[in-house]
């Protein structure tokens, strides 16, 4: 029998292997990672104040107002002073941020499903299966898509 332990480890190396091979597809969005992670929050749980975002990228307000400037001059993002309390400033995603990003998520999602085509139906059964567990211990269900009403 599998300890928690041996499952959590082999899981977290596949997880990381899995984003790092479809990390590659995000090159055509002329992104960096960074930029690319807080796209994504604003975009699929957006909008979101400029410290919520800080919060969601572990990163501090400062390093969240620069990144920021350079998404705005990108045309990625707009930021708007609260009407109630002007100190809060929101962030939200433009049309062009959205559709750069929902691009990147298909030929993230392409690559991965020519490379699951290779796999027999009892495997990609079973990683359904394995799938619903990991969601559910995860705490998340399928990743977000617009439309959809959640963040993963």
């Amino acid at each position: 029998m599998k300890r928690a332990g041996d499952v959590a480890d082999r899981l977290h190396s596949a997880a990381i292997h899995l984003l790092r091979s479809l990390r590659r597809q995000d090159a055509a969005t002329g992104l960096t990672g960074a930029r690319l992670s807080a796209l994504s929050v604003i975009v699929f749980a957006g909008p979101v104040t400029m410290t919520q975002l800080a919060a969601a990228e572990q990163v501090s307000l400062p390093t969240v107002t620069r990144m920021l400037a350079g998404m705005e001059r990108d045309r990625l993002v707009k930021r708007e002073r609260d009407a109630a309390d002007r100190r809060v400033v929101w962030v939200r995603p433009t049309p062009r941020g959205t559709r750069l990003l929902v691009e990147g998520r298909r030929r993230r999602v392409a690559a991965l499903a020519a490379d699951l085509a290779r796999a027999d139906a009892a495997d990609l059964d079973a990683l359904d299966r394995a799938l619903a567990i990991i969601e559910r211990v995860g705490g998340g269900g399928p990743a977000p898509w617009p439309g959809r009403g959640r963040r993963g």
